[in-house]
Parts: structure tokens; sequence; C-alpha cells
């Protein structure tokens, strides 16, 4: 089973921070990346930062240098902190776990439900 629960958005003025959140619960299956997205209107998803291979971080073009992606184990959560926030960031965030049942089976991606980021004055 995955199910993955975000949470933290609203709206925020220019210029302020964020700190998204995902509670990530995966029983029976192996975890090959997990990460955040985001989608804005009339625009494809788009990766802002993922964990792949373990710990290794990959960052997309997304917020480039101003988001940090980061977790705690302990807590089954997975979090995306964004600075200097802008208006072209205003998006549905969505966390994303790629996973697989056994080493060799094919990955299979699961999406949350997203949470709405808007920046604006």
């Amino acid at each position: 089973q995955v199910q993955l629960v975000e949470s933290g958005g609203g709206l925020v003025e220019p210029g302020g921070s964020l700190r998204l959140s995902c509670v990530v619960s995966v029983t029976s299956f192996m975890i090959d990346s997990m990460g955040w997205y985001r989608q804005a209107p009339g625009k494809q998803r788009e990766l802002v930062a993922k964990f792949t291979s373990g710990s290794s971080i990959s960052y997309g073009e997304a917020a480039k240098g101003r988001s940090t992606i980061s977790r705690d184990d302990a807590e089954n959560t997975m979090y995306l902190q964004i600075n200097a926030l802008i208006p072209e960031d205003t998006a549905v965030y969505y966390c994303n776990v790629v996973v697989r049942r056994r080493l060799f089976d094919n990955p299979i991606g699961y999406w949350g439900q997203g949470t709405q980021v808007t920046v604006s004055s």
C-alpha cells in the first residue's frame, strides 16, 4: 500500500518562504525515489526536487537554488522548503514516490492529492 498526504500550501507574499510536508506511507514495496513536483496552470508537471538511490538528491530547474528537500525517516515525512518565493512559483505541488514490489519489477509511480501554493501580494 502507498499513501501520500501533502500539507503546508497556501497564500504567500512574494519574497516569503513556505515549507511543504508529505507524510509517506509505503508498505510491501521498495522505494526507488521520492520527491516533489509542481504543476502551474496551463503547464506541464515539473520536478522540483527528489531523493534517489537512498539519500542522493536531484534538483530540477523549478525553484532551483531557492528550494531544499529534506526528510525525517522517523516521522515518515518528506519536506520541501522554498525561499524567496516569486509569483511564478504559483502551482499545485505534488508529492511523488516511485516504488517496485521486487528488485526486477517495473517501477510504479504514485502521487499525492496536491497542495496549492499561491504567491501574490
